[in-house]
C-alpha cells in the first residue's frame, strides 16, 4: 500500500507526501514547517512518520521550508551536490545526504529513484517512490517530457504531473517575452497541453491516479485545467492540486 497528498502545490511552494502508513518522504518542502505540521495534520499526518526530504532543484518553492523542517525533526535531507551548493541551505552535516541520478535510495520498505529532468536549475531530479509493486512518481518542474519521463510513468500507478500553464493565458499574460520564454522553452514548465499529451500517448496499463500539480497564479486556472483533461476523465482518477490547500489523501 501507498498513500499520498499534494501538501503544497505551486509556485508559492511545494511538498509532496508519499508514506505506507509506517514511514514516509517528503518531495521537497516549498512552506514553512508550521503550515506544512498544520496541513498534514489536518489529513491525520504525523511529521514523526516522515524519515526523510527528497529536494528536486534549488529554487525557493522547492526549498524554502527544508531547514527548519529537517533540523525541527532531525531528517536527513537527500540532496544532489550542485543543488546543495546552489541552493545555500544551513544544514548540519549529519543531515545531508548526497543524491545521485539514477541511484536509488531506500528509506525503511520505500525506494526512491531519483533520476535527471528538464529544468533551468543546476542539476534538477525527479522521483519515483516505491514499495513493492507500487510506484508513485513526482514529475514537475519539468520543460518537456523527455524519455526518462515517459519511460518512468509506464511503471507508474500514480503520478504528481505538472500542468503549469495555459498555453493562451500565457501568450496573452503581462509578462515580458524573456519570461514568456523561459516558462514555455525545454528548461521551463509543462503546459496544460504537454501534460494532457503526455497522458493521451501513455501506453500502459498500470496508471490510475493523476494529481495534476504546480499550476501557475497567473497563467492557469483549474477550470482551464479540467476542461483540458476532461477526456481523459473516465481514463484516469483526476485531481487538480490547490496552490494554497492540501489535496485528499489517496491510497493504492
Amino acid at each position: 500500500m501507498l498513500s499520498f497528498a499534494s501538501i503544497a502545490s505551486g509556485s508559492n511552494g511545494n511538498c509532496y507526501f508519499v508514506g505506507d502508513g509506517t514511514e514516509a518522504v517528503l518531495v521537497d518542502a516549498g512552506i514553512s514547517c508550521r503550515e506544512t505540521e498544520r496541513r498534514m495534520s489536518r489529513l491525520g499526518l504525523s511529521p514523526a512518520s516522515v524519515k526523510g526530504i527528497f529536494v528536486s532543484h534549488e529554487h525557493s518553492d522547492h526549498i524554502s521550508g527544508v531547514s527548519v523542517l529537517a533540523r525541527k525533526y532531525q531528517l536527513p535531507v537527500f540532496i544532489n551536490e550542485a543543488t546543495l551548493y546552489n541552493s545555500r541551505l544551513k544544514l548540519p552535516d549529519h543531515l545531508i545526504c548526497l543524491l545521485h541520478s539514477h541511484q536509488p535510495v531506500a528509506v525503511g520498505e520505500l525506494t526512491v529513484q531519483p533520476f535527471a529532468k528538464s529544468h533551468d536549475a543546476s542539476d534538477p531530479i525527479s522521483f519515483v517512490i516505491s514499495k513493492n509493486d507500487y510506484h508513485v512518481g513526482v514529475f514537475t518542474d519539468i520543460g518537456y517530457a523527455c524519455e526518462e519521463v515517459t519511460r518512468f510513468l509506464h511503471i507508474c500507478h500514480a503520478v504528481f504531473l505538472e500542468s503549469n500553464y495555459c498555453e493562451k493565458m500565457l501568450a496573452e499574460s503581462h509578462y515580458p517575452y524573456f519570461l514568456k520564454a523561459r516558462i514555455s522553452g525545454s528548461k521551463g514548465h509543462l503546459s496544460n497541453e504537454d501534460a494532457f499529451n503526455l497522458l493521451s500517448n501513455y501506453t500502459g496499463n498500470r496508471l490510475t491516479h493523476v494529481v495534476l500539480s504546480h499550476l501557475s497564479g497567473n497563467n492557469n486556472h483549474p477550470d482551464r485545467v479540467q476542461t483540458v483533461f476532461s477526456p481523459l476523465l473516465q481514463r484516469f482518477k483526476t485531481h487538480i492540486a490547490s496552490r494554497s490547500e492540501e489535496s485528499p489523501l489517496f491510497t493504492l
